[in-house]
């Protein structure tokens, strides 16, 4: 299973830890272990001095670089490959870490996607439950129960639906399109 993690590195340095991680990669062949390594940039539009509008490339955050590794089943990094990018010159540690060599939490899937989805990396998925429909809840505390649509929030990801509880009254609640399915 792949999971994201965050490398803290000095401000600046960015793009040559993600070069210096690449390399490391291959040398030390973990490219089994680590899979992307990535330093998300955008492109802004500035005014110069003279009124002049120009393109620049700034970091998304800097002194961070995002890193794709394997993990076990107990959502653990390989001991090797936490190693390799711990003593990549200018690393500083990992976001999600205490220190004290405790091994950090990765980024959640939801934060990744978001930040792939702006970056243009992936594409939002396609959710197709309309107004109306009936549904499904397949995740959560309210796993099982059925209901109407009632709106449906494709920027938010969120679906509201109008559950059955209570001894027949429809109550409405929303959930995430990946907690539903259309019946």
């Amino acid at each position: 299973m792949k999971r994201w993690y965050v490398a803290t590195t000095y401000s600046g340095f960015e793009n040559s830890v993600k070069q210096d991680l690449e390399r490391r990669m291959e040398s030390m062949n973990m490219t089994d272990k680590i899979y992307q390594v990535l330093v998300p940039e955008e492109i802004v539009e500035v005014t110069d001095k003279k009124g002049k509008k120009k393109q620049k490339v700034n970091k998304m955050f800097p002194g961070y670089v995002f890193i794709e590794m394997e993990v076990d089943n107990s959502m653990d990094m390989d001991e090797k490959a936490w190693f390799m990018v711990r003593n990549t010159p200018k690393v500083t540690g990992f976001l999600g870490s205490s220190g004290g060599g405790t091994k950090p939490v990765p980024i959640s899937t939801k934060e990744m996607d978001d930040i792939l989805r702006k970056l243009g990396m992936i594409t939002k998925p396609k959710f197709d439950i309309q107004v109306g429909d009936k549904a499904q809840i397949i995740e959560g505390s309210f796993n099982g129960f059925f209901g109407e649509v009632s709106n449906v929030n494709e920027e938010r990801q969120i679906v509201t639906i109008l559950v059955e509880m209570f001894g027949g009254r429809s109550t409405p609640m929303e959930f995430p399109f990946s907690q539903v399915k259309k019946i």
